[in-house]
């Protein structure tokens, strides 16, 4: 199973993962590949994600049963702990707190 999210990503490169992948919502994509697809499809995304960002989310062999990787600015980033994967939350740069903003 594979899984690439992406957001804010120009209009050819959701076409081409289109090729490859079902897009089940507007840049979730989901699919079956192997290592060299996904390795192709995932390449295709660095280089054409400009101002974007990505997650693409695989099977494998480990203690969680997947692994991930991400690309572009986003707060979630991957952290490794004890040998498990997890995500971890980078403080908010302040831009989405309008509840806090004086009045």
């Amino acid at each position: 199973m594979l899984v690439i999210v992406v957001e804010n990503a120009p209009p050819r490169l959701r076409g081409r993962l289109a090729v490859w992948l079902l897009e089940i919502r507007a840049g979730v994509y989901l699919g079956k590949a192997s290592r060299r697809v996904r390795e192709m499809l995932w390449k295709t995304v660095e280089e054409g994600i400009e101002e974007g960002n990505a997650v693409i989310c695989w099977t494998t062999n480990t203690e969680s049963g997947f692994d991930f990787e991400t690309l572009g600015a986003n707060r979630r980033i991957p952290v490794e702990l004890q040998g498990v994967k997890l995500v971890s939350f980078l403080p908010d740069s302040g831009e989405n707190r309008a509840s806090e903003r004086p009045e």
